[in-house]
């Protein structure tokens, strides 16, 4: 069983999500997606700037078995991407809790709806 960061929130979609000290929310993808979807070859980005809903799709992972959509976890705008993770898709692969996908700035009132690291566990077991 996977362990689940208690500081993180999580998305029924398999995104996590991190508020930063700015008020920004980093977000990538969990440990049971990334060994859902196996070897990570290829991730696309949203760009930055780009003014999501919440529910959006608007970044894909693709594995060796299938390609994956990710989500705004709220409405914002998107305000840096990790290159890191485009040049070395990999890196979600060897630790999905460090590899971050995108940050957003949450439009003002917009509160994500996400799960706490035990109702997400029970989501997925």
């Amino acid at each position: 069983m996977s362990h689940l960061p208690a500081e993180l929130g999580y998305a029924e979609t398999h995104e996590w999500v991190r508020t930063e000290a700015d008020g920004t929310l980093t977000i990538g993808i969990t440990d049971h997606a990334q060994d859902a979807l196996g070897d990570i070859v290829f991730v696309e980005l949203p760009e930055t700037g780009r003014v999501l809903e919440a529910g959006q799709v608007c970044a894909m992972i693709e594995s060796v078995k299938t390609a994956s959509d990710i989500h705004a976890p709220v409405a914002g705008e998107i305000v840096a991407i990790n290159d890191r993770v485009s040049e070395a898709p990999e890196a979600v692969n060897e630790a999905p809790y460090d590899a971050w996908l995108f940050r957003m700035r949450p439009e003002p009132d917009a509160q994500p709806a996400l799960l706490d690291a035990e109702a997400y566990r029970k989501l997925i077991d």
